[in-house]
C-alpha cells in the first residue's frame, strides 16, 4: 500500500495562508469539537434519532426506545445538553426532550448518509 506523504519537502505559502485565513476563532473551535464529540457515542446517535423521528419524549421514553436505563439515559441527556444538542421542557413533574434545531437534525442526516456511503 502506497503511503500518502509528500515525496519532496516543499511549501506552498499561498496555500498555506489561504488555509490559515479559513480557520475559525479557538473558541467556536472548541464548541465544534463538543458538539462531534457529543455524537461521537453510538447511544447518544440514538437518542438524538429518536427524538427527530417522535419530536419529544420524556426519559423513561428514550430509555424503552434504544434499551438502556432510565439513569444511563438521564447521564447522556446531560452531555448533549451540555453540547446544546437537545432541549428540554417541563410539563409538572414530567421533563420533556427534543432536538435543540433543525441544525442537529440535519447534521444527523448528514453523518448517517456519509456512513452509508462507505459501507
Amino acid at each position: 500500500m502506497a503511503r500518502a506523504v509528500c515525496g519532496i519537502y516543499e511549501i506552498h505559502p499561498e496555500r498555506v495562508e489561504q488555509a490559515r485565513a479559513a480557520l475559525p476563532q479557538e473558541a467556536l473551535l472548541q464548541e465544534a469539537s463538543l458538539l462531534l464529540k457529543a455524537l461521537s457515542d453510538p447511544t447518544r446517535m440514538r437518542l438524538l434519532l429518536a427524538l427527530g423521528a417522535a419530536g419529544e419524549l420524556c426519559v423513561c421514553d428514550l430509555a424503552l426506545v434504544v434499551g438502556v436505563s432510565v439513569s444511563a439515559v438521564s447521564h447522556q441527556l446531560r452531555l448533549l445538553r451540555q453540547a446544546r444538542l437537545v432541549a428540554f421542557r417541563r410539563e409538572g413533574k414530567q421533563v420533556y426532550y427534543r432536538l435543540a434545531d433543525a441544525h442537529v437534525a440535519r447534521l444527523l442526516q448528514e453523518a448517517l448518509a456519509h456512513a452509508e456511503e462507505n459501507t
